[in-house]
């Protein structure tokens, strides 16, 4: 599946904040905790919860919430599909991080391990 420049464009302009409470929705309604998704989103972005709060209240796009993030080092070992997307074909940078994001809340409800998810060891 191809992506195409208008949707880049679309993820880009798209908040954290409209995405968000459906991430929160989606670990809790399969008993994860806000906590755990936290956990993640911190491990990706390098946030902590009060730089979290503040984007998601300023009502972030992806664009800058992802440009001001400090990725973490290990995120090229998400891989897989995501959204009819293969993560490791996506060549937009933004784009991928928003797929990588996706593939760890995904992981996350599925119940699969923190240490897994958090590519540890």
């Amino acid at each position: 599946m191809n992506v195409t420049p208008e949707h880049n464009e679309k993820i880009a302009r798209m908040t954290f904040s409209s995405v968000y409470p459906h991430y929160v929705t989606k670990v809790e309604k399969k008993g994860r905790t806000v906590e755990e998704l936290h956990q993640v989103i911190t491990w990706l972005t390098g946030y902590n919860e009060e730089q979290l709060q503040k984007l998601i209240n300023q009502k972030t796009t992806f664009k800058d919430f992802f440009e001001q993030a400090t990725i973490n080092p290990n995120a090229h070992l998400i891989t897989g599909v995501i959204c009819g997307y293969r993560i490791e074909e996506i060549e937009y940078p933004l784009t991928k991080q928003v797929r990588y994001l996706d593939k760890l809340v995904d992981e996350l409800a599925k119940g699969k391990k923190i240490d897994k998810i958090l590519r540890v060891g």
